[in-house]
């Protein structure tokens, strides 16, 4: 079961060939999602050679190999971790019951609407980065930013083939709506309002990337407890593959500090007009970027109170973050949790059923774990020697979901005026000055070994190979 068949049209290890109807209907789906790749994805990129990761196990020992592929010829796959024997559901009102193998009638639309939600996001990514490429401050950049693309596709492969396995013909027609539906479209948005974001600069991707990416590990893994077994199995080898992602994003940010930091000591000053001078990136204004993405992320975890979310942890369909290494029951029935509201244009806490606090819940698990990257971000100043430190700002800055949505809030909590608001807003959000200034520094930088001059070098290469390799082929 772990070994992935490459002689097949479609790559897999789900015995795919045993089902003549699945196939073909896969098969029928791929030329529209090629077509999909060549209008929105990587712009520029047809006929690269890139060196690229590929999945050729699911075994976690040696689970991917390296080399030059071109990205079209990239072999998408479906790829489930093994199947776990006697498998049983360890949370919800159906605890200690076998795992599903099939869908339940009774949980189809909302399995599918959490499959479809799920997949949306993976190819709506790909299109928001779509222009970056040309942009690209190092080809080992370049490199990185094709490895995330081409993994998001597999990932909406992921889901696609559970739509198209398990839910018949309402399976195959959200599968095309997955392709139909496009980041920012007026008329046909995706369905995640950060997923309608532009993401117009590398120091964008590096925050979405780090951010953003993190929302999507929260998310897969508590899909990845699903009594679903095979929604279980899919999602678990996504969060192998979704690692990296994150990686690119937390060592982007650290190497665009590192330069900056580098300039203040060398020029000795924190002038922003000085700084921009010299073609780096202030601290502040990355400060800015990191409110921005920061609070838009939260929010896709939804409505701090929802009625939906205790449903589908009751029903087995999404567990928390770790079920397994939490000490409680895991049904929750009698459990509370806190959530934030204001009241008399103060912030209060409100004891509720956790049940109907799961959203708030997993946000509360993301921030701290976000938490963590951003204090390694603060040590590039600290052993810079800059007195300077990121902070994540207050849950309810900035949100638009939930009950703090609206909300007029400072990132160090105080509830604010509207007028307070609109003259402060730009300390804290990026301005349309702040994405001129960054987009102005975005020149293409692809020499193999040079680097763009508002970012330092990575420390070390991809696979082992030199931060000078030739990571990418142009044709």
């Amino acid at each position: 079961m772990s070994a992935i068949n490459y002689s097949e049209k479609i790559p897999n290890n789900v015995n795919l060939g045993e089902d003549r109807t699945l196939q073909r209907a896969l098969e029928s789906w791929q030329p529209s999602f090629l077509n999909w790749w060549d209008d929105v994805g990587p712009e520029g990129s047809v006929g690269y050679d890139v060196y690229l990761r590929t999945a050729v196990s699911v075994d976690p020992q040696g689970w991917a190999q390296f080399g030059h592929v071109k990205m079209r010829d990239y072999r998408w796959g479906i790829f489930l971790n093994p199947a776990e024997a006697g498998r049983t559901i360890h949370f919800g009102d159906h605890l200690g019951e076998k795992a599903w193998q099939d869908v339940p009638g009774e949980h189809r639309a909302n399995l599918r609407r959490i499959i479809v939600t799920q997949g949306d996001t993976e190819p709506a990514s790909v299109e928001q980065q779509r222009h970056l490429g040309l942009t690209a401050p190092s080809m080992y950049d370049l490199r990185n930013l094709f490895q995330v693309n081409v993994e998001e596709g597999r990932h909406l492969w992921a889901m696609v083939y559970l739509l198209h396995k398990h839910f018949g013909r309402d399976g195959r027609e959200e599968a095309e709506a997955l392709l139909e539906r496009q980041s920012g479209d007026e008329n046909n948005p995706r369905i995640l309002g950060a997923f309608n974001e532009k993401t117009p600069d590398w120091l964008s991707f590096f925050m979405f990337t780090y951010f953003t990416d993190r929302d999507g590990k929260f998310q897969l893994a508590a899909l990845s407890e699903s009594a679903f077994d095979p929604l279980a199995r899919t999602t678990r080898f996504m969060l192998t593959e979704e690692a990296h992602h994150m990686f690119v994003g937390e060592s982007g940010v650290s190497r665009v500090l590192q330069r900056t930091c580098q300039v203040m000591n060398e020029l000795r000053t924190d002038d922003v007009a000085r700084l921009r001078a010299a073609g780096v990136i202030d601290l502040p204004t990355i400060q800015r970027y990191l409110n921005f993405h920061y609070s838009v992320t939260i929010d896709l975890f939804g409505a701090d109170q929802s009625s939906n979310a205790a449903t589908f942890y009751s029903s087995g369909l999404k567990g928390r973050y770790e079920e397994g290494k939490r000490m409680d029951d895991h049904r929750l029935h009698e459990q509370h949790y806190k959530v934030l509201q204001v009241v008399d244009g103060k912030l209060q806490e409100k004891e509720v059923p956790m049940l109907n606090a799961l959203n708030e819940v997993l946000r509360d698990d993301y921030i701290k774990d976000s938490n963590a990257g951003v204090a390694r971000w603060n040590k590039v100043m600290e052993k810079a020697g800059i007195d300077f430190r990121l902070t994540v700002p207050h849950k309810a800055f900035n949100r638009q979901i939930g009950a703090l949505a609206g909300v007029r809030m400072s990132p160090d909590g105080r509830v604010l005026s509207p007028q307070e608001w609109a003259l402060r807003e730009g300390e804290w959000l990026p301005t349309a000055e702040d994405r001129a200034f960054v987009a102005s520094l975005m020149g293409r930088c692809i020499e193999p070994g040079k680097f763009a001059g508002w970012i330092a070098p990575p420390v070390m290469g991809i696979n082992r190979q030199p931060v000078d390799f030739e990571y990418v082929r142009f044709n």
